[in-house]
């Protein structure tokens, strides 16, 4: 898929049927091209299902999946022009910091000059330069959280998928993942699907956020609306007094 550095790919949900035991989810969403947006909701709301037919994980009852002007629907994961993040960071014990990122290269690290080139690359940006070396174990979680992130550069997808990846980590590792996954995005124009329990991480990098409620989708709109006098009332009812003392630190 050729892309547009500056404006990114869309991401669209077009009447998205998937079901499961006695559970039946419905989604109609777009997620704007070069934009983050924050998909939130209550446990159980699809969330993560949500993410995973946008990656080919599941396969839907009927609908389409659109990533820019290409139905995907059909198309398995590996196709795709989507790179995902989970919250264990999915690295191989084994493998060294390095070659977690070639993964990303090629599932067989038969590297060229040029994938490694572009893994010091992505080390360099995301400060992890110098550790290489490293196995999984000898580094905090907001290092293997970055090692995760490399890969993802590495690979070079128009979309990223993340699904809660910095739940784990301490207040001030989250912001500080939350700020680099911010400059990376702009840098590169991708378009982010982020899922997050937390209200101050969608309002801290997030242009949007789409919101879920028993498998489908009820609200969907720029954050400044979200978190404004007149955002969704299911929104609202979801995160309680949060959104009474946003506004008071801001005023």
């Amino acid at each position: 898929m050729t892309v547009d550095p500056k404006t990114g790919t869309d991401v669209r949900l077009d009447n998205l049927h998937f079901s499961y035991a006695s559970a039946s989810m419905r989604f109609d969403a777009v997620f704007p091209a070069g934009a983050i947006s924050a998909v939130m909701g209550a446990s159980g709301s699809g969330k993560s299902t949500l993410l995973n037919l946008v990656a080919g994980f599941e396969t839907p009852d009927s609908g389409r999946i659109l990533i820019g002007n290409e139905d995907v629907t059909d198309l398995p994961p590996a196709a795709r022009p989507v790179s995902m993040m989970f919250q264990e960071n999915n690295l191989f014990a084994h493998l060294d910091v390095e070659k977690n990122v070639g993964l990303g290269c090629s599932p067989s690290l038969r590297l060229t000059d040029a994938d490694r080139a572009a893994i010091a690359a992505a080390l360099s940006r995301t400060g992890l330069t110098g550790k290489e070396g490293r196995l999984p174990r000898e580094l905090s979680g907001g290092e293997r959280q970055r090692v995760a992130l490399a890969r993802v550069l590495v690979r070079n997808r128009p979309v990223l998928l993340l699904d809660e990846p910095f739940g784990s980590l301490g207040p001030a590792l989250r912001l500080d993942m939350l700020d680099l996954l911010r400059e990376v995005q702009a840098e590169r124009s991708l378009t982010v699907l982020f899922v997050t329990h937390q209200p101050e991480d969608a309002r801290r990098i997030a242009e949007h956020i789409v919101f879920l409620a028993e498998g489908t989708v009820v609200a969907a709109d720029r954050t400044k609306t979200f978190f404004g006098e007149g955002g969704p009332q299911e929104f609202k009812h979801y995160i309680g007094d949060e959104i009474t003392n946003f506004a008071r630190k801001r005023t």
